[in-house]
């Protein structure tokens, strides 16, 4: 079984070091509740709970399996109904919900801490309470206050969950072209009716109820993605004492055999004429979406992180228990037959490679999280705005450059274990396997790219990116600590001004530029985030006694020589443009039987 220990000084490190969270709970009217010494408790019991309850079933889950039992039901694997009634009636899935009802109140913060501890140790597990935060997010924005007093004091008590029912088989990606129809009945409720697909959570054991939130069109609804509404059907319907009524007639038809997260139910669901109500004004149903949407998003980032920080405790154990080879370093004799493969220096570049993704990524994940609380929270409208602008540019690559590099890291140390790596037994595969999803859904991420290029950069020509480079530039200059990553990271923002004019001259004659060059731009970027990342903390171990800051600098100094030259590589291929793409005709990517 996987070994896993919570890396809490690396994040009291991120909160308090970096970020200075506590000064700016402080000097938040709507955060002076938060205090360090509290979120530490939080932070100490996750890592139980994780370690202790969710890291025993992840291995026997993935082999068990979330079953479908035919007649609608969903059971999940042994263990997983006991460890979510363990989680929830600790309160963990209303951690940072709406205080107004049964929410506690904390931020952005101080839930992705609790999430990626959570996503290291269980993936699979995760979704299900995730899936609810998001929905409870959306409900919380966009639904009426009858809606809010009758679904998130439940669901932030964890006895309902909640889903996000958008993709139809016919659909994928263009919502535009749904078919889920929401017909008006006299009471001001809908008749639902229509197949959603890839439902995670869609049905399973683990709650008394399950809140869909459903994308429909209603009659002579405008074309496209201009005429969907939301609506919220509860599996069970809700009776005016609050109490559960009959059963809604809504029903899992099948759940998905995929590559990983086999303990997560990814369900077929039909509506027939289910009764629904919608939430938010009609036809506006994919705005108030994208609440829960883009919290998923980024949230998946955090999956990325998980994946990358329980593959490489696993390696960094076995590549300093596992004997193979001799070193050069060490000193030969016949009572030691071989030396541990940390000695040799392919296996120290994977694990290093892995490691640097893992700090990078919860660096990022924080920076993120501290602008969704500054958007959410603050009371100068000014910060705000600027905080919610920097949330739209960096939630693609939250979204595809963590969970891109962290499939990356995972093969690495999976690659730590040579042959064992590839056997079930070791769990290195499952993490391999689980964590590819998170590049998959929820907007794949060469639909992030194209989001990061022509909406966040094109569309407001590259204002966005400008002052995200300005703010950076503006850290650098301040900065106090000497070394390699200043430079290295005024050259990177100076490469991706050059490399955003190059686009934005390219695309203003040909916008199909933009779909052939956007992965390679979303990575350049990435490298240079994670480049801004590594200075924060050079910065705030700079002055500092220890091992613990020491490394902090050289981990910066293995950045900057092995994996930043990578954004050099994809400006490269950002500037060849899509003609090497585009040049082959259609004729050439037909099988034929010659």
């Amino acid at each position: 079984m996987s070994i896993y220990n919570a890396p809490l000084n690396d994040m009291r490190f991120i909160l308090t070091d970096v970020f200075k969270a506590p000064e700016f709970w402080q000097n938040n009217a709507n955060l002076s509740h938060v205090d360090m010494e509290t979120v530490d408790m939080i932070l100490e019991e996750m890592a139980k709970l994780s370690k202790n309850v969710l890291l025993p079933i992840n291995q026997s889950g993935d082999e068990e399996g979330a079953t479908f039992q035919g007649n609608g039901v969903v059971t999940t694997p042994a263990g997983f109904k006991e460890a979510y009634q363990q989680y929830a009636e600790s309160g963990w899935v209303g951690l940072g919900g709406n205080p107004e009802y049964g929410g506690q109140g904390f931020p952005k913060m101080v839930t992705m801490l609790t999430e990626e501890m959570l996503f290291t140790t269980n993936q699979s597990f995760a979704l299900y309470p995730n899936l609810t935060v998001g929905a409870t997010l959306c409900l919380n924005a966009a639904a009426s206050e009858e809606q809010k007093q009758t679904y998130l004091e439940k669901m932030y008590s964890g006895e309902w969950s909640g889903t996000m029912c958008l993709t139809e088989p016919h659909a994928g990606t263009d919502l535009g072209i749904i078919k889920t129809k929401a017909i008006p009945n006299d009471d001001g409720s809908y008749q639902i009716s229509g197949t959603k697909i890839f439902i995670t959570g869609g049905e399973h054991d683990l709650t008394d109820n399950i809140i869909h939130l459903v994308l429909a069109k209603t009659p002579n609804a405008p074309e496209g993605s201009k005429g969907i509404s939301l609506f919220v059907v509860p599996k069970f319907l809700v009776n005016d004492d609050g109490s559960l009524g009959e059963r809604n007639t809504l029903a899992v038809g099948s759940i998905e055999h995929k590559m990983g997260i086999k303990a997560s139910a990814t369900c077929v669901m039909n509506f027939d004429n289910a009764k629904g109500w919608m939430v938010g004004a009609e036809n506006t149903g994919l705005s108030s979406m994208f609440i829960m949407m883009n919290y998923e998003r980024v949230t998946m980032g955090l999956q990325g992180l998980g994946g990358t920080e329980l593959a490489y405790q696993n390696a960094a154990l076995y590549a300093l228990e596992r004997g193979q080879g001799r070193s050069d370093t060490q000193i030969q004799s016949p009572e030691k037959p071989a030396d541990a493969i940390i000695y040799h220096a392919d296996v120290r570049r994977m694990l290093l490679n892995a490691k640097a993704n893992s700090e990078a990524s919860r660096c990022f994940a924080m920076y993120v999280a501290k602008q969704l609380d500054t958007e959410k929270f603050s009371t100068d409208p000014e910060a705000a705005q600027a905080a919610a602008a920097r949330v739209a540019l960096l939630t693609p690559i939250a979204k595809a450059f963590l969970t891109d590099k962290a499939l990356e890291a995972t093969v690495d140390c999976q690659q730590v274990f040579g042959g064992h790596g590839y056997i079930k037994e070791w769990g290195m595969e499952q993490i391999v396997r689980d964590t590819r999803i998170a590049q998959i859904y929820e907007g794949a991420n060469g639909i992030q790219a194209l989001d990061l290029l022509g909406r966040k950069v094109a569309r407001n020509d590259g204002k966005y990116i400008t002052h995200f480079l300005g703010e950076i530039r503006d850290y650098v200059a301040s900065m106090s600590a000497e070394h390699g990553i200043k430079q290295a990271t005024l050259a990177a923002a100076d490469t991706i001004e050059a490399l955003t004019t190059t686009v934005l001259a390219n695309i203003s004659t040909r916008k199909s530029e933009i779909n052939g060059c956007a992965v390679d731009y979303m990575h350049a970027v990435g490298y240079l985030c994670y480049a801004y990342m590594f200075a924060m903390m050079v910065e705030a171990a700079n002055g500092k006694s220890g091992d613990f800051y020491t490394n902090k600098a050289k981990l910066a100094d293995y950045f900057v020589g092995r994996i930043l030259p990578r954004l050099d590589a994809h400006a490269q291929m950002v500037k060849s443009g899509s003609d090497p793409i585009m040049s082959f005709d259609i004729d050439y990517f037909q099988i034929s039987a010659s």
